[in-house]
């Protein structure tokens, strides 16, 4: 039809496919676990989903048994980057606490507590994507 305005076309995929952590965020993820386990966090995973989203490579999830244990945790963790020279990019939620979300850049942090962990179910939304264990407090490298 002459004059008719046709629209941009198929989207595109913002995230490019299959790419490869840097080591630097996989370092920040495991200093973040630590950091939870050092503050008694409970159920602490770290999912990589480099190539599967486009804000982060690695989500780490943690479980706090109260509003003051989940705000000691967001803490815990702030200065424990700050100590390695990282800050985040924003934090919410820390006046509530039953659900911290710290932005890292490459890392997304989730301090819960248990219900509302169970409620969103962050884990569930990414089972497939590959975990870096989580062993008896010390965070070990996912083997390759």
């Amino acid at each position: 039809m002459p004059g008719a305005v046709r629209g941009p076309g198929p989207r595109k995929r913002t995230v490019p496919p299959a790419a490869a952590p840097s080591d630097e965020a996989r370092r920040r993820a495991v200093a973040i676990a630590s950091a939870g386990l050092d503050k008694k966090a409970i159920g602490v995973e770290v999912l990589d989903v480099t190539g599967r989203v486009d804000y982060a490579d690695f989500l780490v999830i943690m479980t706090g048994t109260s509003d003051r244990h989940v705000h000691a945790i967001a803490m815990g963790i702030e200065e424990e980057l700050k100590r390695l020279k990282v800050h985040a990019l924003s934090v919410e939620g820390l006046q509530m606490a039953s659900w911290v979300l710290m932005d890292f850049d490459d890392v997304v942090v989730h301090v819960f507590q248990e219900e509302t962990r169970r409620l969103y179910d962050i884990e569930g939304l990414w089972m497939d994507a590959s975990r870096v264990a989580v062993d008896g407090g010390a965070v070990d490298q996912p083997s390759a």
